[in-house]
């Protein structure tokens, strides 16, 4: 695992030793960035079930101007911050050791977020508790990125909309906005 490009391409990432933790593999990475491609420059991110932190320092490594890593776990949180130092983005970043639920509960005093990256583990299925939750911390024309299972549906909680889909084998992503842009869906299985 690697970041791909940017300010830190090709500095190897740590990936926690968790069960639960998934990490994102360098072919998911590389479409879920071209597909997002300039909205990355100057953004507010948000990288919810942070795990290892790849997509938010990768976001940070292509010119987001910060992001935030909600993480509850020790060795994830231990990852991030190896993470973060051994590219040199941790200027940039705020980490919450925290359930992600009560971050959203308590995030009234946070920073509006242009991106939302939500990979909860495969095992809680819980999606649409956080979607709603992060709905009020989005600014206008915000981005939500969820990794999940393929066969898991993704609920879309009033404010966004579903604009496109992609799919990794047994992974899948879908992509979110608000307000909502003009739905494609692009459900070609990669390799």
């Amino acid at each position: 695992m690697r970041v791909i490009a940017g300010t830190a391409r090709g500095v190897p990432l740590r990936a926690p030793g968790e069960r639960d933790t998934r990490p994102v593999t360098d072919r998911v990475k590389e479409t879920l960035f071209g597909i997002l491609g300039d909205r990355i420059p100057g953004a507010r991110v948000l990288d919810l079930y942070a795990g290892s932190g790849a997509l938010g320092i990768e976001a940070l490594s292509r010119g987001a101007e910060h992001a935030t890593f909600v993480e509850r776990g020790r060795q994830a949180l231990d990852a991030i911050r190896h993470n973060l130092a051994r590219t040199g983005l941790d200027g940039r970043a705020s980490i919450r050791a925290r359930d992600v639920m009560r971050f959203l509960s308590d995030a009234a005093a946070e920073p509006r977020f242009d991106l939302v990256f939500l990979d909860p583990p495969y095992s809680e299925r819980a999606i649409l508790a956080p979607l709603e939750r992060v709905v009020p911390l989005l600014s206008p024309q915000a981005d939500v990125v969820v990794k999940h299972f393929w066969r898991t549906e993704v609920p879309v909680p009033p404010g966004l909309a579903r604009w496109r889909e992609r799919r990794f084998g047994e992974t899948a992503l879908t992509f979110l906005a608000c307000p909502p842009r003009t739905p494609t869906t692009d459900a070609v299985e990669e390799p």
